[in-house]
């Protein structure tokens, strides 16, 4: 979601800043500023792009040694300038209009639970407010607090404050000075090349080609960074060294980030399956339990897979969107493999539910970003529970879901930058698969025969999924009719069912049509009565144990004059006919089909929102990672 760049240097940083936010846009966000110590403090925002910004901070000739910078993704307060980040205070009284210049600057990503208290409470004090955000209330807050030490100040004021937050704030009267603080926010420290400048950001990749030296800032850290030094204090006050926030060398390479051929971040994610899953699986010569084993960090070894797998008889997996289709497909796999019950939870549903906790259960998270905000909150509500066996699938090694679980496989999507995930949740489901495997061992429940012919499978995936991404042509023809639709309805049946709501979740987030997906064997129990001929019907047609029952579903559509798609394999005798249209998978690929039967949906997705003309990798209203509730 929201982005932060900051940086206290000898030199003009403003080109950092805005690059920095230009790495961080697909994030999502819909305005953008950057608020820099010149004589004072000066700011420029817009609810234009990155690109714009730049424009203006050349136009008004805008330079400065200290400065922050964000993209801002609305939560309170309409996108428009007067709610943009960053938000000055300008002192008790006075007011946005006030002659005196302003003297605290702030950009903010997260929620702030309190803030209408505290809003109320600062304008008692004489505080004018010039925005609907809940940011500027923690602006006026520091304001009131300081007293000529912008650290201290920051200190008292996160003590006030309740919600998820990350904050980077600078002082007209500090003028190499930045601060920073986080609680349920990323944020992390960039430590200059040469010793004379330090930033400040939500995420190492805005500091690509700047630094690669990051120190990773902890739950309820407060960080004071000058052009050559900085210092950290953690939720208590208390100083921590480098033992406890170590310097680490993040390679985050601008270059990931670049289109290359194609048209669009989500075509590119898309045709990089192949290598992703690759990759993912790289080094996985057998299934053991060590392919589990904690990341070591902060000077502690990593937790065994090994005892916590023989050890747990359930599994709870928590997650959100994408992530969360993931886990439903992943709940075949470990019952129907594994044969250990498997419960799948919304995360921002299970941390807000009385349950029933085991804590013989192994909890799960997945997520691509590490961050996600209700993930994080469902995980700490599980261990406060006493389930203390925890387990991420998660795509960076560096975020707090990896720091925050005892055991974890690391995917190697690599960056994504699309908002609409694809790349990651077929890595995640390669992680899940190789997780099924090694409980189904760890428990004496897969043959050595099972576990050669499964990783067999494995690895033959790349090749495969080369092979569906050439039916695109196929998929083309398909979405010049979607576009011209606005509902749609997707069946599956058992395995592939999580993989029709994966493709109408693709569908509905980039080309915003309507769309909806159901067990093909629910539809007479209500989706039957908005089958028309201006509903298309698409179908994840596997030869699978339920492929009779599947084609009895199919007839119930045409015989009420539906039109079907249908994603069949080559030897389900489905044939093309007056409306019903089919493509056919290149090779039935058994427990691992989900794989390779998202991978057209997922191209249906992308074009028919080129052929809607939407923002494909920036579709409205929607953000990259979600880091607040």
């Amino acid at each position: 979601m929201c982005g932060i760049v900051g940086a206290a240097s000898h030199r003009n940083i403003v080109p950092i800043l805005v690059q920095g936010l230009q790495r961080l846009e697909y994030r999502g966000y819909d305005s953008c500023g950057v608020a820099v110590h010149a004589n004072g403090l000066a700011r420029t925002r817009t609810t234009s792009r990155v690109a714009d910004l730049i424009a203006q901070v050349h136009d008004d000739h805008v330079e400065g040694r200290t400065g922050i910078a964000h993209t801002r993704w609305a939560t309170h307060g309409a996108p428009v300038v007067h709610n943009a980040h960053p938000h000055f205070s300008h002192g008790a009284s006075e007011g946005v209009d006030s002659p005196k210049p302003a003297r605290v600057a702030l950009v903010h990503n997260g929620i702030i639970e309190n803030h209408d208290a505290s809003r109320a409470a600062l304008q008692a004090r004489g505080y004018v407010f010039s925005s609907q955000t809940d940011t500027e209330v923690i602006a006026h807050l520091i304001d009131s607090l300081y007293d000529g030490d912008l650290f201290e100040a920051v200190k008292a004021a996160v003590l006030q404050l309740q919600g998820a937050y990350a904050i980077a704030v600078i002082s007209r009267d500090e003028p190499h000075r930045v601060v920073g603080a986080r609680a349920g926010s990323p944020l992390i420290l960039g430590v200059g090349k040469d010793g004379t400048e330090n930033f400040l950001a939500s995420d190492a990749m805005a500091l690509a080609g700047v630094t690669d030296q990051i120190v990773y800032l902890e739950e309820g850290d407060v960080v004071d960074l000058q052009p050559g030094k900085y210092w950290i204090v953690d939720r208590a006050h208390k100083s921590v060294g480098v033992s406890r926030r170590p310097v680490r060398t993040v390679l985050a390479h601008s270059g990931a980030v670049e289109l290359g051929p194609y048209r669009h971040y989500m075509q590119k994610e898309i045709f990089e399956q192949p290598r992703a899953i690759a990759e993912t699986l790289e080094g996985v010569e057998g299934i053991v339990p060590e392919l589990f084993d904690g990341i070591a960090h902060d000077g502690k070894t990593g937790a065994s897979a090994q005892r916590v797998f023989h050890d747990i008889d359930k599994v709870l997996i928590l997650a959100c969107g994408t992530s969360y289709y993931s886990g439903c497909t992943a709940k075949y796999w470990l019952e129907g493999i594994a044969k250990i019950p498997t419960q799948v939870e919304i995360a921002s549903e299970y941390r807000y539910r009385d349950s029933v906790p085991d804590p013989k259960t192994l909890v799960v998270t997945i997520t691509q970003s590490g961050e996600t905000a209700d993930t994080l909150a469902a995980l700490k509500h599980a261990r406060s529970l006493g389930m203390e066996h925890t387990l991420t699938i998660c795509n960076v090694a560096t975020s707090a879901m990896v720091r925050e679980c005892k055991l974890a496989y690391i995917t190697r999507a690599g960056i994504e930058i699309g908002v609409a995930s694809t790349k990651a949740f077929t890595t995640q489901l390669a992680g899940l698969f190789l997780l099924t495997l090694a409980l189904a061992q760890a428990k004496g429940r897969l043959t050595s025969d099972d576990e050669a012919r499964y990783l067999k499978e494995m690895r033959h995936l790349p090749v495969a999924l080369q092979s569906v991404l050439a039916l695109e042509p196929q998929v083309i023809a398909w979405s010049e009719d979607f576009a011209r639709k606005e509902n749609a309805l997707f069946l599956g049946r058992g395995l592939h069912y999580p993989i029709a709501l994966e493709g109408a979740l693709k569908l509905k987030e980039v080309t915003y049509i309507h769309a909806e997906a159901y067990a093909a064997g629910e539809l007479k129990h209500g989706p039957l009565a908005l089958v028309t001929s201006e509903m298309p019907v698409v179908t994840v047609a596997p030869n699978d144990a339920l492929l009779e029952k599947l084609k009895s579903n199919l007839q119930e559509v045409r015989a009420r004059g539906g039109v079907l798609y249908v994603l069949a394999d080559a030897d389900t005798r489905i044939e093309n006919s007056e409306g019903l249209h089919v493509i056919r998978m290149p090779e039935h690929y058994g427990a691992l089909s989900p794989l390779l039967h998202v991978v057209p949906l997922q191209l249906l997705a992308y074009h028919t929102a080129c052929a809607r003309g939407t923002d494909v990798d920036k579709p409205r209203n929607l953000a990259k990672s979600v880091t607040v509730e």
